[in-house]
């Protein structure tokens, strides 16, 4: 089975049609979203809707959260901030109800799905450095555990007690070792904040035991202008070409 794995989506339908239709093309059977659907872009709505058609299992994410009322911004940037405040005014009832439905964490076909981190999932804590990686493969029971939140794609591999990061080249499958576990960063859809513009996504295959980093152009233009026309801020349609 192959599985793809889509996460910080931030209410960009653009970038997420784009991945869509990919799946198709590399041969997907399942989908599964790992949170952060809404926020900073102009389409919540539209991306919840299409998440809930197409992903098979689905993860809450903290701007979804954040949405919803149920989380504090006092941490959040001033952009992140009022993107909330407008996201929580525009999402429909139906919206709402997806949203509020997710868990934080669940198991997949033997797989560990979370937004953040699987050690205390409702934290929202980062897996940015080996320290914390560490700790976190103590979060989990299964061998491969999928995560978004930093945007930022990289695959952390656990041998014993030591661990070591490996930065997969895109569109090149990453083959998996038996006696190792993992912690998956797949990327963001909507907002890469690697110096890469174009969305990201990532597959699995249960059966070849490779994962792939997938990274597709879209139409970042049309994005930048239904932010303007929002109301929005501008900066939150001009980092969307620097990937940042």
């Amino acid at each position: 089975m192959k599985i793809a794995f889509i996460s910080d989506i931030h209410s960009n339908l653009e970038a997420l049609e784009t991945v869509l239709a990919d799946l198709t093309t590399e041969g997907v059977d399942r989908v599964v979203c790992l949170g952060d659907i809404v926020g900073y872009g102009p389409d919540p709505n539209d991306c919840v809707a299409r998440v809930e058609e197409t992903c098979a299992a689905t993860v809450l994410g903290n701007h979804d959260q954040a949405a919803l009322g149920e989380l504090s911004t006092e941490y959040f940037n001033e952009y992140a901030r009022l993107a909330t405040e407008w996201t929580s005014r525009s999402l429909s009832p139906p919206s709402r109800q997806f949203l509020s439905s997710l868990p934080y964490s669940m198991e997949f076909e033997g797989l560990r799905l979370t937004h953040a981190s699987p050690l205390g999932p409702e934290n929202w804590t980062y897996v940015l450095t080996l320290e914390e990686a560490k700790r976190q493969f103590g979060g989990y029971d299964e061998r491969l555990c999928f995560i978004g939140h930093s945007h930022l794609p990289i695959v952390l591999e656990e041998e014993g007690d030591t661990c070591e990061a490996i930065r997969y080249p895109a569109d090149e499958t990453l083959e998996l070792l038996p006696d190792r576990r993992y912690i998956v960063n797949v990327g963001s859809v909507g907002q890469p904040r690697d110096r890469d513009p174009r969305s990201a996504y990532v597959w699995y295959d249960t059966a070849m035991d490779v994962l792939r980093l997938r990274r597709l152009d879209y139409a970042v233009d049309t994005v930048q202008r239904k932010i303007i026309d929002a109301g929005l801020p501008a900066f939150l349609a001009s980092r969307l070409a620097q990937g940042m």
